[in-house]
């Protein structure tokens, strides 16, 4: 059995002030063609809510309740955080893991379905930071995605099932349920279960519920408007329900491990 020191958990990264906002977008957007607007229109998000993202502070609180999880249950590992593109950066985070005496940790990636952008960048990035640090940076050995664990589809329905109660118990069943997921170019979807494993991970829980009125949509389709991304859009599916009859829509955004902006 492989043991471990340590875990890290892997997530993107957001800005924690108003001044952290455009140098964040400027990694993020960073060699990728994107209108001066929509960085404009992006950059207003953050405005709204304060000008910074709770990403990072909901990952910490993640990584304290499966240190804390993981300390009356075993193995009583300490849990760290690394992001791709903000503080903690996983350089950072890996150098400390060294100098705290790990070699060996278990990576989480907090993405909930494997594509490209949403998995094999984050080991890749892990990559680069181990060989910037060189000699003695800890090996990262990665849990298998999680998107089928009863364990996850067990709370997403907690929360659906929250959520769906309230709605007038008239209307309840024929509320309609739209799972969402962030939008990922065509061509990257097509190479990867992105698509199928979200479906699955939808079907799962509606079937938990017993719900049979579900569907999926995609959210927060950013780069060039001439590559074709996953659709249909959620704005796009909440307008075309005008004059359907459809008078409640529970969204379960299932694709995404807590409450951020990117």
């Amino acid at each position: 059995m492989t043991t471990f020191d340590s875990v890290l958990l892997l997530a993107f990264g957001g800005p924690e002030k108003p001044e952290d906002v455009r140098p964040f977008l400027e990694i993020v957007t960073a060699g990728r063609d994107i209108p001066p607007e929509r960085l404009d229109a992006v950059a207003h998000h953050y405005e709204l809510i304060g000008g910074r993202s709770p990403l990072t502070e909901l990952t910490l609180r993640q990584a304290e309740g499966l240190r804390q999880s993981l300390a009356r249950e075993g193995p009583a590992l300490p849990v760290y955080v690394g992001m791709r593109n903000w503080h903690p950066f996983l350089r950072e985070t890996l150098a400390g893991m060294r100098e705290a005496g790990h070699r060996r940790a278990l990576g989480v990636i907090l993405s909930t379905f494997e594509t490209e952008a949403s998995w094999t960048r984050y080991m890749r990035d892990v990559d680069d930071a181990r060989a910037k640090i060189g000699a003695g940076a800890p090996e990262v050995a990665f849990a298998p995605v999680w998107w089928d664990h009863p364990r996850f589809l067990d709370a997403m329905t907690s929360r659906v099932s929250d959520a769906l109660g309230q709605v007038p118990l008239e209307a309840r069943g024929d509320a309609l349920l739209v799972f969402t997921a962030h939008s990922v170019p065509t061509a990257m979807a097509k190479a990867s279960p992105y698509a199928e494993q979200f479906e699955g991970a939808s079907r799962a829980v509606a079937a938990r519920l017993g719900h049979e009125r579900w569907q999926v949509a995609y959210q927060s389709r950013s780069g060039s408007p001439r590559e074709p991304w996953l659709e249909p859009d959620v704005c796009d599916v909440l307008r075309g329900l005008e004059g359907k009859g459809v008078s409640d829509v529970v969204l379960a955004p299932i694709g995404f491990a807590c409450d951020h902006v990117e």
